[in-house]
Protein backbone atom coordinates (compact mmCIF):
# COMPACT_ATOMS: atom_id res chain seq x y z
CA UNK A 1 0.00 0.00 0.00
CA UNK A 2 1.56 3.68 -1.08
CA UNK A 3 0.78 6.17 1.03
CA UNK A 4 2.65 8.94 -0.44
CA UNK A 5 0.51 11.91 -0.17
CA UNK A 6 3.49 13.37 -1.45
CA UNK A 7 4.20 16.45 -4.38
CA UNK A 8 3.74 18.92 -1.23
CA UNK A 9 6.84 18.05 0.40
CA UNK A 10 5.16 14.74 1.41
CA UNK A 11 2.23 14.37 3.48
CA UNK A 12 4.04 13.18 6.52
CA UNK A 13 7.33 14.71 7.85
CA UNK A 14 9.36 11.72 7.71
CA UNK A 15 8.82 11.14 11.75
CA UNK A 16 9.50 7.37 10.54
CA UNK A 17 12.84 8.07 8.95
CA UNK A 18 14.18 10.67 11.74
CA UNK A 19 14.54 7.40 13.80
CA UNK A 20 15.08 3.81 13.34
CA UNK A 21 12.29 1.59 13.53
CA UNK A 22 12.28 -0.82 16.35
CA UNK A 23 13.20 -4.37 15.67
CA UNK A 24 12.03 -6.83 18.20
CA UNK A 25 13.64 -9.70 16.39
CA UNK A 26 9.77 -11.49 16.27
CA UNK A 27 10.38 -12.37 12.36
CA UNK A 28 11.11 -15.85 13.15
CA UNK A 29 8.55 -15.97 15.83
CA UNK A 30 5.44 -17.39 16.00
CA UNK A 31 4.13 -13.84 17.09
CA UNK A 32 5.39 -12.79 14.08
CA UNK A 33 3.84 -15.22 11.69
CA UNK A 34 0.33 -14.96 12.94
CA UNK A 35 0.92 -11.10 12.65
CA UNK A 36 1.61 -11.70 9.25
CA UNK A 37 -1.50 -14.26 8.71
CA UNK A 38 -3.24 -11.76 9.85
CA UNK A 39 -2.13 -8.80 8.01
CA UNK A 40 -2.79 -11.07 4.93
CA UNK A 41 -6.16 -12.10 6.00
CA UNK A 42 -7.47 -7.94 6.06
CA UNK A 43 -5.55 -7.78 3.09
CA UNK A 44 -7.76 -10.10 1.14
CA UNK A 45 -11.15 -8.67 2.95
CA UNK A 46 -9.59 -5.16 1.50
CA UNK A 47 -9.05 -6.60 -2.26
CA UNK A 48 -13.04 -8.51 -1.99
CA UNK A 49 -14.38 -5.13 -1.09
CA UNK A 50 -16.72 -5.03 -4.23
CA UNK A 51 -18.69 -7.98 -3.36
CA UNK A 52 -18.79 -8.16 0.32
CA UNK A 53 -19.37 -4.68 0.99
CA UNK A 54 -17.47 -4.48 3.77
CA UNK A 55 -15.73 -1.02 3.57
CA UNK A 56 -11.81 -1.12 3.05
CA UNK A 57 -10.98 0.60 6.75
CA UNK A 58 -12.83 -2.13 8.80
CA UNK A 59 -10.64 -4.95 7.94
CA UNK A 60 -7.03 -3.26 8.14
CA UNK A 61 -8.60 -1.26 11.58
CA UNK A 62 -8.97 -4.75 13.26
CA UNK A 63 -5.88 -6.53 12.05
CA UNK A 64 -3.95 -3.75 13.17
CA UNK A 65 -5.64 -3.65 17.05
CA UNK A 66 -5.20 -7.69 17.06
CA UNK A 67 -1.96 -7.22 15.54
CA UNK A 68 -0.17 -4.48 18.25
CA UNK A 69 -2.24 -6.40 21.02
CA UNK A 70 -0.55 -9.84 20.14
CA UNK A 71 2.98 -7.86 19.91
CA UNK A 72 2.59 -6.52 23.27
CA UNK A 73 1.66 -9.64 25.32
CA UNK A 74 4.90 -11.02 23.30
CA UNK A 75 7.36 -8.01 23.95
CA UNK A 76 6.18 -7.86 27.99
CA UNK A 77 6.93 -11.67 27.64
CA UNK A 78 10.58 -10.46 26.35
CA UNK A 79 11.03 -7.59 28.73
CA UNK A 80 10.31 -4.95 25.50
CA UNK A 81 6.92 -3.35 26.67
CA UNK A 82 8.43 0.35 26.55
CA UNK A 83 10.07 -0.43 23.09
CA UNK A 84 6.98 -1.32 21.63
CA UNK A 85 5.29 1.45 23.07
CA UNK A 86 7.88 3.89 21.60
CA UNK A 87 6.98 2.38 18.20
CA UNK A 88 3.23 2.43 18.49
CA UNK A 89 3.52 6.42 19.44
CA UNK A 90 6.42 6.88 16.17
CA UNK A 91 3.72 5.38 13.76
CA UNK A 92 0.39 7.14 15.79
CA UNK A 93 2.54 10.18 15.04
CA UNK A 94 2.72 9.19 11.47
CA UNK A 95 -0.88 8.75 10.75
CA UNK A 96 -1.59 11.73 13.12
CA UNK A 97 0.74 14.24 10.81
CA UNK A 98 -1.19 12.25 7.27
CA UNK A 99 -4.38 12.22 8.81
CA UNK A 100 -4.09 16.58 9.35
CA UNK A 101 -2.52 16.76 5.96
CA UNK A 102 -5.20 14.73 4.20
CA UNK A 103 -8.27 16.52 5.69
CA UNK A 104 -7.13 20.13 5.14
CA UNK A 105 -6.55 19.17 1.62
CA UNK A 106 -9.84 17.26 1.59
CA UNK A 107 -11.71 19.94 2.69
CA UNK A 108 -10.45 22.18 0.38
CA UNK A 109 -11.36 19.84 -2.83
CA UNK A 110 -14.97 19.77 -1.14
CA UNK A 111 -15.11 23.42 -0.70
CA UNK A 112 -14.43 23.97 -4.76
CA UNK A 113 -16.70 21.07 -5.52
CA UNK A 114 -19.29 22.64 -3.16
CA UNK A 115 -19.11 26.29 -4.87
CA UNK A 116 -19.58 24.76 -8.64
CA UNK A 117 -15.74 24.62 -9.94
CA UNK A 118 -15.91 21.27 -11.12
CA UNK A 119 -18.96 21.46 -12.48
CA UNK A 120 -17.84 24.27 -14.30
CA UNK A 121 -15.09 23.05 -15.42
CA UNK A 122 -17.29 19.84 -16.91
CA UNK A 123 -19.04 22.75 -18.74
CA UNK A 124 -15.88 24.25 -20.58
CA UNK A 125 -14.60 20.84 -21.53
CA UNK A 126 -17.80 19.68 -22.96
CA UNK A 127 -17.79 23.18 -24.74
CA UNK A 128 -14.81 22.60 -26.30
CA UNK A 129 -15.95 19.71 -28.08
CA UNK A 130 -13.99 16.98 -26.60
CA UNK A 131 -15.09 13.67 -27.29
CA UNK A 132 -14.21 10.68 -24.26
CA UNK A 133 -10.74 10.09 -25.87
CA UNK A 134 -9.49 13.87 -25.84
CA UNK A 135 -10.48 13.53 -22.36
CA UNK A 136 -8.78 10.67 -21.32
CA UNK A 137 -5.40 12.08 -22.52
CA UNK A 138 -6.82 16.01 -21.14
CA UNK A 139 -7.12 14.58 -17.67
CA UNK A 140 -3.76 12.56 -17.66
CA UNK A 141 -1.55 15.05 -18.80
CA UNK A 142 -3.53 17.88 -16.25
CA UNK A 143 -2.70 15.01 -13.23
CA UNK A 144 1.07 14.51 -14.64
CA UNK A 145 2.05 17.83 -14.65
CA UNK A 146 -0.02 19.41 -11.86
CA UNK A 147 1.37 16.36 -9.21
CA UNK A 148 5.06 17.56 -9.28
CA UNK A 149 3.67 20.53 -8.04
CA UNK A 150 0.90 19.75 -5.55
CA UNK A 151 -0.01 16.53 -3.98
CA UNK A 152 -0.17 13.64 -6.05
CA UNK A 153 -3.17 12.81 -3.89
CA UNK A 154 -5.29 15.58 -4.06
CA UNK A 155 -4.34 15.58 -7.79
CA UNK A 156 -6.05 12.69 -7.98
CA UNK A 157 -8.91 13.85 -5.97
CA UNK A 158 -9.13 17.07 -8.34
CA UNK A 159 -8.97 15.43 -11.76
CA UNK A 160 -11.30 12.09 -10.32
CA UNK A 161 -13.78 15.58 -9.33
CA UNK A 162 -14.11 16.33 -12.90
CA UNK A 163 -13.81 12.99 -14.68
CA UNK A 164 -17.12 11.93 -12.38
CA UNK A 165 -18.57 15.20 -13.28
CA UNK A 166 -17.47 14.75 -17.25
CA UNK A 167 -18.69 11.23 -17.83
CA UNK A 168 -21.35 10.59 -15.29
CA UNK A 169 -23.23 8.73 -17.71
CA UNK A 170 -20.19 5.94 -18.95
CA UNK A 171 -19.05 4.10 -15.72
CA UNK A 172 -16.88 2.86 -18.41
CA UNK A 173 -15.10 5.93 -19.29
CA UNK A 174 -14.60 6.88 -15.51
CA UNK A 175 -13.14 3.56 -14.77
CA UNK A 176 -10.37 4.18 -17.64
CA UNK A 177 -9.82 7.53 -16.53
CA UNK A 178 -9.81 6.86 -12.96
CA UNK A 179 -6.64 4.31 -14.08
CA UNK A 180 -4.83 6.91 -16.30
CA UNK A 181 -5.27 9.36 -13.11
CA UNK A 182 -3.77 6.68 -10.71
CA UNK A 183 -0.87 5.99 -13.27
CA UNK A 184 -0.40 9.65 -14.39
CA UNK A 185 -0.22 11.22 -10.66
CA UNK A 186 1.73 8.14 -9.43
CA UNK A 187 4.22 8.92 -12.37
CA UNK A 188 4.68 12.97 -12.04
CA UNK A 189 5.40 12.76 -8.55
CA UNK A 190 9.19 11.13 -8.94
CA UNK A 191 10.90 13.90 -11.09
CA UNK A 192 10.40 16.20 -8.42
CA UNK A 193 11.52 16.17 -4.63
CA UNK A 194 8.22 17.62 -3.55
CA UNK A 195 6.44 15.27 -5.71
CA UNK A 196 6.50 12.14 -3.72
CA UNK A 197 7.42 11.14 -0.10
CA UNK A 198 10.02 8.88 -1.28
CA UNK A 199 11.92 11.66 -3.31
CA UNK A 200 11.33 13.52 -0.10
CA UNK A 201 13.03 10.76 1.97
CA UNK A 202 16.16 10.37 -0.57
CA UNK A 203 16.54 14.20 -1.30
CA UNK A 204 16.43 15.13 2.50
CA UNK A 205 19.11 11.89 3.26
CA UNK A 206 21.71 13.67 0.79
CA UNK A 207 21.37 10.92 -1.59
CA UNK A 208 20.24 12.19 -4.93
CA UNK A 209 20.83 16.85 -5.59
CA UNK A 210 17.73 18.34 -5.67
CA UNK A 211 18.10 19.04 -9.40
CA UNK A 212 19.05 14.89 -9.99
CA UNK A 213 15.49 13.77 -10.10
CA UNK A 214 14.46 15.80 -13.16
CA UNK A 215 16.88 13.06 -14.84
CA UNK A 216 13.62 10.82 -13.91
CA UNK A 217 10.98 13.13 -15.83
CA UNK A 218 11.13 10.64 -19.79
CA UNK A 219 11.09 7.40 -17.64
CA UNK A 220 8.11 8.88 -15.89
CA UNK A 221 6.50 10.14 -18.93
CA UNK A 222 7.18 6.94 -20.36
CA UNK A 223 5.64 5.14 -17.16
CA UNK A 224 2.47 6.93 -17.67
CA UNK A 225 2.62 7.01 -21.48
CA UNK A 226 2.86 3.05 -22.15
CA UNK A 227 -0.19 2.23 -20.27
CA UNK A 228 -2.18 5.08 -21.50
CA UNK A 229 -1.41 4.44 -24.86
CA UNK A 230 -2.60 0.90 -24.35
CA UNK A 231 -5.85 1.51 -22.96
CA UNK A 232 -7.09 4.54 -25.14
CA UNK A 233 -8.62 1.74 -27.99
CA UNK A 234 -10.87 0.98 -24.83
CA UNK A 235 -12.36 4.33 -24.12
CA UNK A 236 -15.41 5.21 -26.01
CA UNK A 237 -15.23 7.16 -28.61
CA UNK A 238 -18.53 9.41 -28.63
CA UNK A 239 -18.96 12.98 -26.89
CA UNK A 240 -20.40 13.36 -23.17
CA UNK A 241 -24.06 14.88 -23.90
CA UNK A 242 -24.47 17.96 -22.56
CA UNK A 243 -27.07 19.05 -20.79
CA UNK A 244 -29.28 22.35 -21.25
CA UNK A 245 -28.27 24.29 -18.31
CA UNK A 246 -26.06 26.86 -16.76
CA UNK A 247 -23.21 26.98 -14.51
CA UNK A 248 -22.50 29.52 -12.11
CA UNK A 249 -20.14 29.18 -9.57
CA UNK A 250 -21.07 30.47 -6.18
CA UNK A 251 -19.41 33.33 -4.27
CA UNK A 252 -15.80 33.28 -2.92
CA UNK A 253 -14.96 30.37 -5.25
CA UNK A 254 -11.58 31.66 -6.92
CA UNK A 255 -10.98 33.04 -3.79
CA UNK A 256 -11.33 29.74 -2.24
CA UNK A 257 -9.05 28.59 -5.55
CA UNK A 258 -6.35 31.30 -4.61
CA UNK A 259 -6.75 30.18 -0.60
CA UNK A 260 -5.93 26.72 -1.67
CA UNK A 261 -2.85 27.92 -3.38
CA UNK A 262 -1.76 29.94 -0.25
CA UNK A 263 -2.14 26.57 1.56
CA UNK A 264 -0.03 24.84 -0.87
CA UNK A 265 2.77 27.82 -0.45
CA UNK A 266 2.04 27.61 3.43
CA UNK A 267 2.72 23.66 3.08
CA UNK A 268 6.04 24.60 1.03
CA UNK A 269 7.30 27.15 2.55
CA UNK A 270 6.79 25.89 6.24
CA UNK A 271 9.18 23.04 5.33
CA UNK A 272 11.46 24.85 3.21
CA UNK A 273 11.89 27.49 5.31
CA UNK A 274 10.78 26.64 8.91
CA UNK A 275 11.20 23.34 9.26
CA UNK A 276 8.22 22.54 10.09
CA UNK A 277 6.08 19.66 9.42
CA UNK A 278 4.53 20.04 6.13
CA UNK A 279 0.96 19.65 7.51
CA UNK A 280 1.40 23.25 9.75
CA UNK A 281 0.88 25.11 6.80
CA UNK A 282 -1.73 22.80 5.75
CA UNK A 283 -3.57 23.47 8.77
CA UNK A 284 -2.57 26.92 9.03
CA UNK A 285 -4.25 27.12 5.15
CA UNK A 286 -7.54 25.58 6.38
CA UNK A 287 -7.93 27.87 9.10
CA UNK A 288 -7.64 30.44 6.44
CA UNK A 289 -10.30 28.89 4.67
CA UNK A 290 -12.56 28.28 7.95
CA UNK A 291 -12.58 32.26 8.30
CA UNK A 292 -13.13 33.00 5.19
CA UNK A 293 -16.30 30.54 5.13
CA UNK A 294 -16.99 32.87 8.60
CA UNK A 295 -17.02 35.96 6.19
CA UNK A 296 -19.51 34.61 3.35
CA UNK A 297 -21.69 33.25 5.94
CA UNK A 298 -21.85 36.89 7.32
CA UNK A 299 -22.28 38.25 3.63
CA UNK A 300 -25.33 35.97 3.35
CA UNK A 301 -26.78 36.66 6.64
CA UNK A 302 -27.04 40.05 5.86
CA UNK A 303 -28.21 39.40 1.88
CA UNK A 304 -30.86 37.28 3.48
CA UNK A 305 -32.12 39.82 5.80
CA UNK A 306 -32.09 42.37 3.38
CA UNK A 307 -34.06 40.21 0.46
CA UNK A 308 -36.53 38.92 3.61
CA UNK A 309 -37.19 42.97 4.71
CA UNK A 310 -37.51 43.99 0.76
CA UNK A 311 -39.23 40.76 -1.03
CA UNK A 312 -40.67 38.91 2.51
CA UNK A 313 -38.40 36.31 1.25
CA UNK A 314 -34.87 35.03 1.19
CA UNK A 315 -33.05 34.71 -2.18
CA UNK A 316 -29.92 32.62 -2.93
CA UNK A 317 -27.61 33.90 -0.30
CA UNK A 318 -25.09 31.35 -1.27
CA UNK A 319 -23.97 30.56 2.41
CA UNK A 320 -21.18 28.47 3.26
CA UNK A 321 -20.11 26.65 5.82
CA UNK A 322 -16.51 25.02 6.09
CA UNK A 323 -17.51 22.36 8.93
CA UNK A 324 -20.02 20.39 6.69
CA UNK A 325 -16.96 20.20 4.10
CA UNK A 326 -14.97 18.91 6.67
CA UNK A 327 -17.43 16.17 7.93
CA UNK A 328 -17.40 15.61 3.76
CA UNK A 329 -14.03 14.00 3.78
CA UNK A 330 -13.59 10.64 2.76
CA UNK A 331 -12.89 9.02 6.13
CA UNK A 332 -13.02 5.40 5.21
CA UNK A 333 -10.23 6.28 3.10
CA UNK A 334 -8.57 7.95 5.96
CA UNK A 335 -9.22 5.66 8.63
CA UNK A 336 -7.63 3.01 6.14
CA UNK A 337 -4.42 4.35 6.17
CA UNK A 338 -4.89 4.44 9.86
CA UNK A 339 -4.94 0.68 9.90
CA UNK A 340 -2.43 0.32 6.93
CA UNK A 341 0.23 2.36 8.59
CA UNK A 342 0.19 0.35 11.97
CA UNK A 343 -0.46 -2.77 10.02
CA UNK A 344 2.44 -2.30 7.94
CA UNK A 345 4.37 -0.58 11.20
CA UNK A 346 3.87 -3.82 13.60
CA UNK A 347 5.44 -5.93 10.72
CA UNK A 348 8.35 -3.59 10.47
CA UNK A 349 8.84 -3.95 14.60
CA UNK A 350 9.04 -7.40 13.87
CA UNK A 351 11.89 -6.93 11.95
CA UNK A 352 10.36 -7.79 8.15
CA UNK A 353 10.91 -5.04 6.68
CA UNK A 354 14.65 -4.70 7.75
CA UNK A 355 14.75 -8.63 6.95
CA UNK A 356 13.56 -8.73 3.21
CA UNK A 357 16.11 -5.26 2.33
CA UNK A 358 19.41 -7.69 3.52
CA UNK A 359 18.42 -9.97 1.44
CA UNK A 360 17.93 -8.16 -1.49
CA UNK A 361 20.97 -6.08 -1.52
CA UNK A 362 23.21 -8.61 0.02
CA UNK A 363 22.13 -11.37 -2.95
CA UNK A 364 20.53 -9.80 -6.00
CA UNK A 365 22.78 -6.96 -6.68
CA UNK A 366 21.37 -3.25 -6.38
CA UNK A 367 19.44 -3.04 -9.65
CA UNK A 368 17.09 -6.42 -9.54
CA UNK A 369 16.50 -5.39 -5.77
CA UNK A 370 15.55 -1.78 -7.10
CA UNK A 371 12.72 -3.10 -9.20
CA UNK A 372 11.38 -5.64 -6.63
CA UNK A 373 11.38 -2.95 -4.31
CA UNK A 374 8.79 -1.15 -6.65
CA UNK A 375 6.53 -4.19 -7.35
CA UNK A 376 6.58 -4.73 -3.51
CA UNK A 377 5.38 -1.41 -2.90
CA UNK A 378 2.39 -1.92 -5.00
CA UNK A 379 0.99 -4.37 -1.71
CA UNK A 380 3.01 -2.69 1.38
CA UNK A 381 3.79 0.82 1.78
CA UNK A 382 6.77 2.40 -0.10
CA UNK A 383 7.09 4.49 2.60
CA UNK A 384 8.76 1.64 5.05
CA UNK A 385 9.76 0.25 2.09
CA UNK A 386 11.99 3.28 1.23
CA UNK A 387 12.59 4.10 5.10
CA UNK A 388 13.80 0.27 5.33
CA UNK A 389 16.10 0.95 2.34
CA UNK A 390 17.84 4.05 4.14
CA UNK A 391 18.45 2.60 6.64
CA UNK A 392 20.14 -0.44 5.05
CA UNK A 393 21.92 2.30 3.47
CA UNK A 394 23.06 0.48 0.67
CA UNK A 395 26.36 1.96 -1.05
CA UNK A 396 24.64 2.69 -4.71
CA UNK A 397 25.15 5.42 -6.67
CA UNK A 398 23.33 7.73 -7.99
CA UNK A 399 21.81 5.98 -10.76
CA UNK A 400 20.78 3.36 -8.77
CA UNK A 401 19.12 5.87 -5.70
CA UNK A 402 16.92 7.32 -8.71
CA UNK A 403 16.06 3.97 -9.86
CA UNK A 404 14.50 3.17 -6.52
CA UNK A 405 13.24 6.46 -6.37
CA UNK A 406 11.25 5.33 -9.35
CA UNK A 407 10.49 2.15 -8.65
CA UNK A 408 8.82 2.96 -5.22
CA UNK A 409 7.05 6.29 -6.59
CA UNK A 410 5.23 4.43 -9.39
CA UNK A 411 5.24 0.79 -8.33
CA UNK A 412 1.46 1.32 -6.34
CA UNK A 413 0.03 2.04 -9.52
CA UNK A 414 -0.04 -1.72 -10.22
CA UNK A 415 -2.91 -2.45 -8.14
CA UNK A 416 -5.71 0.03 -7.65
CA UNK A 417 -4.67 -0.52 -3.85
CA UNK A 418 -1.28 0.25 -3.87
CA UNK A 419 -1.04 3.84 -3.74
CA UNK A 420 -2.58 6.91 -1.69
CA UNK A 421 -4.21 7.77 -4.86
CA UNK A 422 -5.83 4.61 -5.74
CA UNK A 423 -7.28 3.54 -2.25
CA UNK A 424 -8.75 8.05 -2.51
CA UNK A 425 -10.56 6.94 -5.67
CA UNK A 426 -11.89 3.69 -4.82
CA UNK A 427 -13.77 5.36 -2.08
CA UNK A 428 -14.36 8.94 -4.53
CA UNK A 429 -15.49 6.57 -7.64
CA UNK A 430 -17.27 4.46 -5.35
CA UNK A 431 -18.64 1.46 -7.35
CA UNK A 432 -17.05 2.49 -10.82
CA UNK A 433 -13.32 2.46 -10.16
CA UNK A 434 -12.57 -0.73 -8.26
CA UNK A 435 -10.07 -3.24 -7.58
CA UNK A 436 -10.88 -5.13 -10.24
CA UNK A 437 -11.27 -2.57 -12.67
CA UNK A 438 -7.72 -1.76 -12.30
CA UNK A 439 -6.50 -5.33 -12.08
CA UNK A 440 -7.54 -5.60 -15.65
CA UNK A 441 -4.73 -3.47 -17.15
CA UNK A 442 -2.34 -4.11 -14.97
CA UNK A 443 -0.54 -5.89 -17.29
CA UNK A 444 -0.37 -2.25 -19.18
CA UNK A 445 0.82 -0.74 -16.49
CA UNK A 446 3.47 -3.89 -15.63
CA UNK A 447 4.63 -2.56 -19.34
CA UNK A 448 5.00 0.87 -18.43
CA UNK A 449 6.80 -0.21 -15.06
CA UNK A 450 9.33 -2.27 -17.36
CA UNK A 451 9.43 0.00 -19.72
CA UNK A 452 10.42 3.17 -17.55
CA UNK A 453 13.22 1.14 -16.02
CA UNK A 454 14.92 0.28 -18.93
CA UNK A 455 14.50 4.21 -20.10
CA UNK A 456 15.96 5.05 -17.27
CA UNK A 457 19.02 2.65 -17.50
CA UNK A 458 19.43 4.08 -20.82
CA UNK A 459 19.07 7.69 -21.03
CA UNK A 460 20.91 8.05 -17.46
CA UNK A 461 23.55 5.52 -17.73
CA UNK A 462 26.21 8.06 -17.38
CA UNK A 463 24.65 8.41 -13.55
CA UNK A 464 25.54 4.28 -13.01
CA UNK A 465 29.37 4.60 -12.24
CA UNK A 466 29.52 1.09 -11.17
CA UNK A 467 29.72 1.71 -7.19
CA UNK A 468 27.34 -1.13 -5.39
Amino acid sequence: MRLAAGALLAAMPLAASAASPVQAGFASHWVGYVALLWFVVAYLFVIAEEFTGLRKSQPVMLAAGAIWALLAYASAQAGQSAELHAAVRDYLLEFAELLLFLLAAMTYVNAMSERGLFEALRVWLLRRGLGYRALFWATGALAFFLSPLIDNLTTALVMCAVVLAVGRDDPRFVALACINIVVAANAGGTFSPFGDITTLMVWQAGKVPFAGFFALFLPALVNWGVPALCMHAAVPRGTPALADEQVRLRRGAWVIVILFGLTVALAVGFHQFLHLPPFMGMMTGLALLKLYGWHLTRVANAQQASEFAREGAPGDIDAFDSYEQVARAEWDTLLFFFGVIMCVGALGYCGYLALLSQQFYGGLGPTTANVLVGLMSAVLDNIPMMVAVLQMAPEMDGGQWLLVTLTAGVGGSLLSIGSAAGVALMGQAHGQYTFFSHLKWSWAIALGYAASVAVHLLVNARLFTGLA
